[in-house]
């Protein structure tokens, strides 16, 4: 993970926590607000992965906004890591009827409750919204023989299976998805693909710069500094219109390639929750995300503004789940 966005968290970790010290110990026991214009209190928001992560990062984010714009007060943010977001997931689904808690997931939790065989599915939580999209990038080192999405499909189709592949996540997560997506589109078998997992950006780099991998695929977000400085080069980004912060980078789309891939991120509830408890979760996302505040943070961070809420985003997630499921049983994981 970038230094300068392990910094981020940290500062937006100990926002949430004073936050939290300064409402007392029993802020998640605590009932009622925002119906009369007061700050929500008791709200309690997971995060299935580390501290650090980008789930963390984006979860610590809509709190300190919520906070800050008195949407919510005393928000507590805590983690709780494990097999690839479906602990938390089973957590969850533990928790049915509890409208003050939600959880921060997105893509790689729609992979992993396939790849993991979790008994706790997404279908049995309750969609709350849908916040952001980040594009994937597909980078090679500066002195890659590859200039151009051309040159690396050719190559690729040569030889599939010695065509190293680097993503960081494990199978079933969007690094995994994203090169699994862009074979089918290029004819190349999904089976073929020599998928190298890392954990995360921060090893997935070195295998990049080391020329351990012919490619990598994952967020445009992990290889910023690495871009500026000119020691990987961005082949295409993998969203509909060019990003930008890489307002150089071709689309996938621009190169002959009919795909677009985005990871994203929302928050779902536990099932069983009532009405009045959606409406609170959805409606204080909705006033945070009309905030100047957090149109800052989507520019600051480079995400895509993809709000959508309730319904609207229970058929998303529906889709993404089938989506998912199909590519997987294609590669005997699901």
């Amino acid at each position: 993970m970038r230094t300068r966005r392990a910094a981020v968290v940290g500062a937006l970790a100990a926002v949430s926590m004073a936050a939290v010290s300064a409402c007392g110990a029993t802020a998640d026991k605590e009932e009622g607000g925002g119906g009369d214009g007061k700050p929500v209190t008791g709200l309690r928001l997971m995060v299935p992965n580390t501290p650090g992560s980008g789930y963390d990062l984006t979860a610590r984010t809509v709190t300190q906004v919520m906070q800050d714009t008195k949407v919510a007060s005393g928000v507590q943010v805590f983690n709780l890591p494990g097999a690839s977001g479906t602990v938390g997931l089973q957590r969850l689904v533990n928790e049915k009827g509890n409208g003050k808690m939600a959880m921060q997931m997105g893509l790689g939790v729609v992979g992993a409750s396939y790849t993991s065989k979790s008994e706790a599915t997404l279908t049995d939580t309750t969609p709350i919204a849908k916040l952001i999209e980040e594009a994937g990038a597909i980078v090679v080192p500066k002195n890659s023989p590859y200039k151009t999405m051309d040159d690396l499909v050719t190559a690729w189709k040569e030889n599939p299976k010695k065509f190293a592949v680097g993503g960081g996540s494990s199978p079933g997560g969007p690094d995994h998805l994203l090169p699994m997506q862009l074979a089918k589109a290029v004819g190349i078998k999904p089976k073929d693909v020599n998928f190298v997992s890392y954990d995360g950006g921060g090893e997935l780099l070195p295998a990049i710069l080391g020329n351990k991998i012919a490619f990598g695929a994952s967020g445009f977000g992990e290889f910023l500094d690495q871009i500026e400085a000119g020691q990987v080069r961005v082949l295409a980004v993998t969203s509909e219109k060019p990003i930008d912060a890489l307002k150089n980078a071709p689309t996938l789309k621009d190169q002959g390639i009919d795909l677009v891939f985005t990871n994203w991120r929302g928050i779902v509830a536990p099932p069983g929750i009532t009405a009045e408890q959606k409406k609170t979760w959805v409606d204080s996302l909705t006033r945070m995300h009309d905030s100047d505040e957090w149109k800052e943070q989507l520019e600051k961070n480079g995400w895509v503004d993809s709000f959508v809420t309730g319904e609207d985003f229970g058929t998303y997630l529906t889709e993404q789940d089938k989506a998912v499921a199909d590519i997987l049983a294609e590669l005997g994981l699901a």
